[in-house]
Parts: C-alpha cells; structure tokens; sequence
C-alpha cells in the first residue's frame, strides 16, 4: 500500500493546489460583479434579469479578450494569484506524459483542469458556480479555456479538443454531452489516467481485464528468463519507436524471443491476443502502453486486420505484430511498417521443459520425448501445467505419457472435418518387418525430431523456398503394414496422426479440391501431427497429355500439390499400392521411401503371434500358426482380420482360442482374397 504522505506530496497535488487558488480567484471576481450572487437558488433557473444582463454583454473577439484581461487584472490585485501554464519540463509524471503523448502545455493545462474534481471533491463546488449550474460539476470546454485566459473563440485553443489532438486521440480526454454546443461540454479524464498521474500503476486498464492482454514485466536484476532472446529481438529492442511485422509459421515461436529481448531491456510488453478487431481495445491497449513506457506485441493477427494495424501503427511506441500471414501495404499506408520474417534458428526448448515440469516419474530422455514439437515457451508452459496436473490427478510425478499427452492437447490441428484422428497406441516392437525398412522408419523418425537442428542451425536447407517438413512415402501390397507403420511412426514421436479424408477433399468444381487441401496443409504446418494421404495414387496421380480440358485441370491440381509440398512444414506419409502411378515429380520431393515387402513365413509367424498376444489360447495354437504361415500365404492386414475371426469364434463358443479357430481365419482370409482352398490340409503340408 502506497504511503499517503507521498501521496499528499505528489506533484500532482501541487499542481491542482494552484488550480484550487485560480479558481477560487475567478469566484470571488466573478461573484463580486453578480447580482444574483446572494440567490440561494442561483444556478437551478435563469431569471429574466440574467437573461437580460447577459444579453447586454459586449460580444465579439475583442470584448472577450477585454473581459478576460479584466478578470485577470482584478484576480492579480486582490488575490496575488497567477497562473501560468504548467512547466513539462520536470521528471514528475505530468511531464512524462506530456512527453510520451505530445501534449503542450495548454493541453496539459486542459488536463489538469478536467481530473481535479477526480482528485479533489471541493472543485466539484467551485466549477458548478462557475458553470452557473450546480448539477454541471465538471469543467466544461469553456471553463478550462478561461482558467488559461483563452476561450471558445480562440481557432487553436478549440483545436486541442479535436478528435485526432494528442489528448483526445491518445485517450487521455473525454469530450461528454455532444447533443450541446462545444464550450458547454464537460470534460471527463479516464481513471486509468487519473490513476498514472497520481502514481498508481499497480493494476491494468479495466477495459483490458478479459479481452486477451497480459502485461509482463521485467524480471528483478540477475533473474534468468525462460526463453533466449536471438539477434533480430535485440535488434527490436534497441531500436527506437518502431512497428514490427514479423512472419512466423508456429504462433508465439519468435515473438516470444522478442518478449525476452524487451523484458531482457527493462521495457515492459502488453501482449495482446485478439480474438477479432476492436479498435476500442487497441486504443486502450496502446494508453496503457504509452503511460507505462511499454512495448505492445500482437500476435497472432485476427483476419482481416487492417484497422487494428492502423490505430497501432506509427503511435511513438514499438509495436510487434505477428502472424502467418504476409503484411498487405493497404492495411497502413500512411504508417513505416517493417515487415521482417522470422529467423529459422530453432531455440532450446528442453530446460524450459525440465524447469516447468520438475522431478520426473521416471528417467527418460526428455529432449529427445519433446524434440518433435513445435512449441512457443507460453505453450511449453500450458503444456507442462496440464501434465503437472494429470500426474497429481494419478499420484504420480510426470511421466513420458503425460507429457506427450498434454503437448498434443496444445498443439493438436483443427482437422476433424477433412481428416480423421488416430490416437497411437503401437510402437516400433508391434512392427514385424526386415531390417532395411525397419531402419528406415527409424530414419523418419530422426528426421522429424532434428530437422530444426540441421536444416536451421546447420543450415542443411536447400533454396528455392524449401520448408522444413518431412514427407515419406510407404508403397507395398495391400495389408502390407503401410498404415500401421504411419501410426508406429506417430506414435514414436508422440504425435496424433491424422488420416486425410478424401471424400471430403476431393471436389467436383475446378479449384476447390486444391482450396481444401490447402486448408489441410496450413494447418499442419502451424500445429504437431502426421499426416496420412491413404491410397495417395488418387491425388498425387501422374500427370498426363492434355487433351480435354478435364486433363488440364487434373495437371493442375497435381502442380499445385508439387508447390505446395516444397514449402511444407509439416510431416506427411504418403501410401500407394501402385508406386508406379505416382508422378516422378513428387518422387523427388520425398525425403524417405519405405517399400513394405511381402510377409515370408517367418515374418508371417511372427505376425499371427503378434495379432494373438492378448487372447487366451489352447496348447495347439503355436503348432497350428506354423502350419497355416506356410500353408496361406497372407499379408499383416489379412493375418489381423483372420485373427479376429479365430478370437470371435472362441468367444462365440465360451473357450479359448484353438488351432482350429486360426485354420478357420486363415482358410477364410485366403478365400477373400479370390485364392483357391483345397478341402482338408494340403498335400504339401505336413
């Protein structure tokens, strides 16, 4: 709590107490010369003798400079009072602000005219007397023009309420009651202003409170931050008055290394959050910025941002605005609006995780868990609260679960419309497959966790506008294991996989299949996931000779796709039957190609008891798996489908699984897939 002796010192107080002197002076003079100044009832009606005397008044420019020399004449003989305009030439807060929001010394005069009845209740009194009105108790246009020996008819003086004047445009002054003439105006000052001058900063703006703002300030001296600045948010910070837009594909990735660079300065930062434009909270916004000294970081841009960016824009404080988009010059013509693009560097993000998260469950390497996502510090730290919480809900301290669980809550797509969500529960020892695509697939999953160290840190990427994403390619027989071995891929990497709809992304108009998939890709490439185009021979096709304008457009949709996958951020797996049918072009944009051979009979052994693990079975099982790998030569997918066959006629029965149930799977999986069953074991069997 605020000591009130400083408060009674303040220079703000000093101010207003030769205000109170200037006042009461204009009282007694103006009192002196007033017939009607004894009436009890002076200020609740206008008698005919006010009318009339009034009326009688010299008129014009020159009577009302006359009449304010007079007032100012006879105040300085009888009250020994002046009052010349205030000083912005101090360290006290008026003159800081004054500086901040370039306001001269009539509009500092003008202010302090307008906040003394905030301050001080007694002037309350003195400008309903002078009003001539006592239910008007604030000053008046009018009013503050006199106390400064100007008036209403002075061009300049009336300048100073114009809507785009320092006070009025900076927020600083409100202009009430416009159904009257101007000079009878009142004039009111925000109580957040109020509350600056007379030292109190504890508390934002109210109208902030709810609206998407968080101010954050700089941490005491030789307190580490959390996030590590980079050149570009030093070269922000040391820069003077400027308006930053800053391209950056994963929300609050770089901004966050700019807020550290300002608070790393000792300026604070307002980060606003804009659900939509509001040009009323940028406004606030941009006050509480100026008065506090502060730096304004938007991020990300709503759509369609062009009057948010102008009330922000050239406003004599630094103002970052980040999103995906580039900037368009329509959205501030008249404004210097640096457009910069985020730096590709990736920032170590595994001791903010280890601070946020604490102790452990177990002793799991948690940069290598948390090296797959793309995550700003502010969603490290929502993603670690939640983990933190889901661990207390259990009893236990975080695990590698918990936190892959919680990251993928913050960073999961809003993809539910165009593709469907598979939550992995497999891993790399469910995969029965030879050892060159098994390294393969681990391959992937190396390229998905360190792409930001080589292709940013070591600078491994090509030109031509190439993203950081990772597309693969899995091409095999059908039931092969393409799909299972996308979700063991995701799983690894602790990522959903997404697997693309293509019902819902194909379309019959020209244009809009590309419209779709580009939704799709855009927001893969700002959320963590892995995304599957199943049978993707229907959209990645070869290109062919035009001959029919269904041709041309057909060509155009996969040109599109080519583009489209250099700039790819995210990480994509593409499957086919058919690796023949996919266009050479999109070939050379994949980073793996995983051919998923043909089970042989140890592999097919393996997978029947691998589909069997979990089910309770008869003594003969083992023996009759072996049999039926050599007997039916089936794929993984088929194998799974015969297991649950054998699983339901088992159930079915009230038994376990026997060798009889697999035969029965597999004889049936053999008949699907159009292949001949002989009655009885065959010959060659043994």
């Amino acid at each position: 709590m605020s000591d009130p002796r400083a408060v009674l010192d303040s220079p703000l107080l000093a101010h207003l107490a030769v205000l109170r002197a200037r006042v009461g002076a204009l009282v007694d003079v103006r009192s002196a010369g007033d017939p009607t100044a004894g009436d009890p009832l002076r200020g609740l009606y206008l008698s005919a003798e006010a009318a009339r005397r009034i009326s009688a008044e010299p008129f014009g420019h020159e009577a009302h400079e006359a009449r304010e020399a007079q007032e100012a004449h006879e105040i300085q003989e009888a009250h020994d009072v002046a009052f010349p305009l205030p000083d912005l030439g101090g360290d006290d807060r008026l003159g800081a602000l004054a500086r901040a929001f370039g306001l001269s010394p009539l509009d500092a005069h003008i202010l302090l005219v307008a906040l003394a009845p905030d301050v001080e209740r007694g002037f309350e009194a003195l400008y309903g007397y002078l009003n001539d009105d006592v239910g008007r108790r604030r000053a008046t246009m009018a009013l503050a023009l006199d106390l400064a020996g100007t008036g209403p008819f002075d061009p300049a003086a009336r300048d100073r309420f114009h809507p785009g004047a320092p006070l009025r445009f900076g927020g600083l002054l409100d202009v009430e009651d416009e159904d009257r003439p101007l000079p009878g105006r009142a004039l009111r000052v925000p109580e957040r202003v109020v509350a600056h001058l007379l030292g109190d900063d504890t508390r934002t703006d109210a109208h902030l409170m709810g609206v998407g703002v968080e101010l954050l300030t700089p941490a005491p001296a030789g307190a580490e931050s959390d996030v590590a600045t980079t050149p570009l948010g030093e070269r922000v910070a040391a820069a003077g008055p400027v308006t930053v837009h800053l391209r950056e594909r994963v929300p609050g990735a770089a901004t966050d290394a700019v807020v550290a660079a300002l608070l790393g300065a000792g300026r604070p930062v307002l980060r606003y959050r804009p659900e939509c434009v509001d040009t009323a909270v940028a406004r606030a916004v941009l006050r509480e910025a100026r008065l506090r000294g502060a730096a304004v970081v938007v991020e990300p841009l709503p759509q369609r941002p062009g009057p948010l960016v102008r009330a922000l824009a050239s406003s004599g404080t630094t103002v970052v605005l980040a999103g995906a988009e580039a900037p368009d010059p329509d959205w501030a013509p008249d404004a210097e609006l640096l457009a910069l693009e985020a730096p590709g560097e990736a920032v170590a993000t595994a001791d903010l995780w280890q601070r946020e998260l604490g102790s452990l469950e177990n002793d799991f390497d948690l940069a290598e868990a948390t090296a797959a996502y793309r995550l700003s510090s502010d969603q490290i730290r929502r993603a670690a609260r939640a983990a933190r919480a889901l661990a207390a809900f259990e009893g236990t301290a975080p695990t590698l679960a918990h936190v892959q669980h919680s990251a993928r809550l913050v960073s999961a797509p809003l993809l539910d419309s165009h593709a469907r969500r598979i939550r992995p529960a497999v891993g790399f020892a469910d995969l029965v497959l030879p050892e060159e695509p098994l390294g393969l697939l681990h391959e992937l999953t190396a390229r998905a966790r360190h792409r930001d160290r080589v292709l940013g840190e070591w600078r491994l990427r090509t030109g031509g506008g190439r993203g950081r994403g990772v597309v693969a390619l899995f091409a095999g027989e059908s039931g092969t294991g393409k799909t299972f071995g996308a979700e063991v891929v995701a799983g690894e990497l602790g990522l959903d996989l997404y697997v693309v709809d293509l019902s819902s992304v194909v379309d019959k108009y020209v244009g809009e299949t590309e419209k779709n998939l580009e939704r799709i890709f855009v927001e893969v490439d700002r959320t963590d996931c892995v995304l599957l185009f199943d049978e993707a021979d229907a959209v990645f096709g070869k290109r062919s000779e035009v001959k029919s304008s269904h041709d041309r457009y057909a060509n155009l949709e996969s040109a599109y796709l080519l583009q489209r996958l250099e700039a790819f951020d995210g990480i994509a797996v593409l499957t086919t039957n058919l690796r023949a049918n996919i266009d050479d072009a999109f070939t050379r944009r994949l980073d793996v190609v995983v051919d998923f051979p043909f089970p042989d009979p140890e592999q097919r052994v393996s997978l029947w008891h691998s589909c069997l693990a979990g089910t309770p079975k008869a003594a003969d099982v083992a023996e009759e798996i072996a049999r039926c790998a050599k007997e039916f030569e089936l794929a993984g997918g088929a194998i799974r489908s015969a297991a649950v066959t054998a699983g339901y006629l088992a159930a079915a029965r009230g038994s376990t699984v026997t060798g009889a149930d697999v035969r029965a799977g597999a004889r049936r999986e053999y008949r699907k897939a159009g292949r001949l069953v002989l009655e009885g074991r065959a010959p060659w069997a043994p």
